[in-house]
């Protein structure tokens, strides 16, 4: 069974970054949206040198989290950062996200969608995962909330995975699972449905900053499975 992907997300302090130099980690999340954790360029651009510095095999890739943005504005900033990937976790449309891809084909684009505990709720989104089949490299699902996109540290149904996980797997696009993950609860999430990538912020921080020894407890319990 192929390893689980590991994003943290929501990093904000260089200091912070420098202590997680020896984990395992796949990806890093740096919010641009209006959010507590937004970064500006010049923040971004600091932490984003330190990845070079990764003590452990391959660096994690840069991951930009947008709600919305304009092209111009995408352009603008990968001008000055340099990013893996642009995670899209607005309304974006499937047509979005291909211009998106044409327009920076150096960068992955990846596509948050909502999930509530019930399925009418999911009528939030105003598209379908199967509908960005094609127009993203990844899809990431994180719990529905009316007041936010996404950071709401709650988890969702995760019986209602299997039928995203189906539609995922047959149109070849790997799922991240977000939302109210933390160290004592991720791994029953991966014992009982073994998700291709796990993204966490809020469920490895302590007072609103993140924790190294959370952190490191995360990672472990993932990589270990």
């Amino acid at each position: 069974m192929a390893e689980t992907l590991v994003k943290i997300c929501g990093l904000q302090d260089v200091e912070v970054l420098k202590s997680m130099l020896h984990l395992p980690l796949d990806y890093i999340g740096f919010v641009f949206a209006p959010s507590r954790r937004r970064v500006t360029l010049e923040r971004a651009s600091v932490l984003i040198a330190e990845l070079p510095q990764w003590k452990t095999s391959e660096k994690p890739k840069a991951a930009g989290v947008f709600v919305n943005p304009e092209l111009d504005e995408l352009s603008e900033l990968l001008s000055v950062v340099s990013l893996d990937v642009i995670q899209l976790h607005g309304e974006e449309s499937p047509a979005f996200c291909q211009k998106v891809r044409q327009a920076f084909p150096q960068v992955q684009v990846w596509k948050a969608l909502s999930v509530a505990d019930k399925e009418r709720d999911d009528a939030d989104n105003k598209y379908t995962l199967e509908q960005y089949a094609g127009f993203v490299d990844a899809v990431l699902l994180d719990t529905y909330d009316p007041q936010q996109s996404g950071g709401s540290g709650r988890t969702f149904a995760w019986e209602r995975l299997p039928h995203y996980q189906e539609i995922a797997l047959r149109n070849g696009l790997p799922l991240f699972v977000a939302g109210g993950l933390h160290p004592n609860n991720v791994g029953e999430l991966l014992d009982t449905y073994s998700p291709y990538g796990v993204d966490v912020s809020s469920g490895v921080e302590s007072e609103g900053v993140k924790d190294i020894i959370k952190m490191t407890a995360f990672v472990e319990r993932v990589k270990q499975s």
